[in-house]
């Protein structure tokens, strides 16, 4: 294999875990627009979407769609529960105790987790049975196209239903003046519900796609989550386009770091990039520079 057949292979597979993380980080940005505040166990939704499919799979033995379809409407009622939970009961606390209740939640899953299904890893059926296809040297590996066209299919989708839909603009309307969108008749309480719900349902797909890839575990919510938020901020903090680019953007640097430098430590230069955008660009790539209030 020559070099540029390698380099494109490191970048299909960086592309590939950079959608994973572009899927979670998206969910940071939109309940960061409806709330103002950082749901810290949005890793974790990855995290009881995988141990979810695993259970629908290996437990039931259900077949795989419909596994997935009920997955999906676990994840659907947990955001449910998340919101009137975790966030509701602190709506109109400042966003320091919202913070401190979703740490509380992201723990209290982890070892809800842990006492059912016990800390080993634990391997999930992939979509397809077939490993993949080689184009021009390159080994594209079916579960990393997947991953891929789910994420163009999840923001295209994402882009439609918010500026097509009537429910997508009152959502947008809801995260930019929530007192102003609550005096034009729009049922604030479930927007951010439905924010939530929509949060934990794309969480749970990203573990659903990458737990054939990293086994399911416990901590696999928490390594993703810190990816991405790091891509949430270095696509600029709340913009959903840069959330995407972020993602993609950390996943191909973590590939390459992983092959040419060390894969022992090619998480820290996924977060060295970040601390780079933190001293040079602190808004993001999309991110606009703000001036506090006094």
């Amino acid at each position: 294999m020559d070099s540029l057949a390698i380099n494109l292979q490191i970048l299909f597979s960086g592309l590939a875990i950079g959608a994973v993380y572009a899927l979670v980080a998206l969910g940071f940005v939109l309940i960061i627009r409806a709330t103002n505040v950082v749901n810290f166990a949005q890793g974790d939704f990855a995290m009881l979407g995988a141990f979810a499919m695993m259970t629908m799979l290996t437990g039931l033995n259900l077949p795989y769609w419909l596994s997935l379809l009920l997955t999906l409407a676990v994840m659907a009622v947990f955001g449910v529960l998340f919101n009137y939970g975790v966030y509701y009961p602190l709506r109109n606390r400042s966003y320091l105790p919202v913070i401190i209740s979703t740490l509380g939640a992201s723990v209290f899953l982890q070892n809800t987790v842990l006492a059912v299904f016990g800390p080993q890893p634990k391997p999930l059926e992939k979509v397809f049975e077939t490993p993949g296809l080689s184009v021009g040297g390159v080994f594209l590996d079916t579960q990393y196209l997947v991953i891929i066209a789910v994420t163009v299919i999840a923001v295209a989708f994402q882009y439609f239903f918010f500026e097509h839909t009537l429910i997508g603009k009152k959502l947008q309307a809801t995260s930019q003046d929530k007192d102003m969108a609550r005096l034009l008749g729009i049922p604030v309480a479930w927007m951010i519900a439905l924010t939530f719900i929509y949060s934990a349902t794309l969480g749970g797909l990203a573990g659903v796609l990458v737990g054939p890839i990293l086994f399911v575990s416990i901590g696999m919510g928490s390594t993703i989550a810190l990816k991405a938020f790091s891509a949430t901020v270095i696509g600029g903090f709340g913009d959903v386009t840069g959330a995407i680019i972020g993602g993609l953007l950390l996943g191909v640097v973590e590939s390459f770091a992983g092959a040419y430098i060390s894969v022992p430590y090619k998480d820290a230069f996924a977060f060295l990039l970040l601390f780079i955008f933190l001293l040079v660009r602190p808004q993001g790539i999309f991110g606009e520079k703000i001036s506090e209030k006094a």
